[in-house]
Parts: C-alpha cells; sequence; structure tokens
C-alpha cells in the first residue's frame, strides 16, 4: 500500500476495524516515512457466479434478483427480513460451492421448499409465477399439494 501524500510503499497499520455487514476491513496506516495517517478498506472480491437457465443458457447469479423474487411474494409482517437476507446468502453460498453451475430450476425448488415452511400463501404467491399457472385448477393442485 502507498502513501497517498509521500508515495513510500511502507507503512504500518496502526489500527484495524472489521464491518461485516458491508464485508469491509477498515485499517488506519501510518507511513514508516513521513509519518502523516491515511485510511484504507479491504473487501473480498466478488467472484462471478453462474447459473444455467431452463434455455440452457448461463446467467450470472444476482443475490438482489433473488431478494426480489422473494420480496414480491413475502408478506413482510410473516417472514422478516433478515430471515429472506440469510436464506439468500445460503442460496448463494450453494451456488458458489457447486462443482457445477446450479439451474434456474434447482434454485426456484430451494426457494418454493423454504417457503413451504414459512408461510404457505407466500409459497402459493411465488409457486403461481414460477410454475406459470394459467388456470384456477393450477391453483387447485397446487394447493392440494401443499397439505
Amino acid at each position: 500500500m502507498k502513501c497517498p501524500y509521500c508515495g513510500c510503499a511502507t507503512s504500518k497499520v496502526v489500527d484495524k476495524r472489521d464491518n461485516n455487514e458491508e464485508g469491509t476491513t477498515r485499517r488506519r496506516r501510518q507511513c514508516l516515512r513521513c509519518g502523516r495517517r491515511y485510511t484504507t478498506y479491504e473487501r473480498i472480491e466478488k467472484v462471478d457466479i453462474s447459473i444455467e437457465k431452463r434455455d440452457g443458457s448461463l446467467e450470472n447469479f444476482d443475490i438482489e434478483k433473488l431478494k426480489k423474487g422473494i420480496l414480491k411474494a413475502v408478506d413482510s409482517e410473516r417472514i422478516p427480513t433478515s430471515d429472506i437476507d440469510g436464506f439468500c446468502e445460503d442460496v448463494e453460498r450453494q451456488v458458489t460451492v457447486s462443482p457445477k453451475p446450479l439451474t434456474s430450476t434447482q434454485i426456484g425448488n430451494l426457494i418454493l421448499t423454504w417457503l413451504k415452511t414459512k408461510d404457505p400463501l407466500a409459497y402459493m404467491r411465488f409457486a403461481s409465477v414460477y410454475r406459470n399457472f394459467e388456470s384456477i385448477s393450477d391453483f387447485k393442485k397446487e394447493l392440494e399439494n401443499i397439505n
């Protein structure tokens, strides 16, 4: 790390603080040549993770897209946002450690399984879009499968 004041490459870390919410580490450094202090931030670089779409094409996994889809189906009074964030992070971990790209169908089924245990109404809302219900009979069939 080069000092922004004199360009010296040697410094010492005076203070270090982790920010778990943002996934960053803040370091206060002091240059060993000029003695001035400066702050640096360190964060883990996100790796591009691909998922396989239904048509066989690959798309980058987007945790925000996952959250947005779940939030459309969920009543925020029944499932806290922290639970949704935790679930999305679990899915992201599964996608990351998988030796081959997970399919969007597998991810959709993970969501449906999770929603079924949390809120059956949110499950039905998500399933109606995800499984492309076209009639009331589709809803009835799915309702029978919940029980």
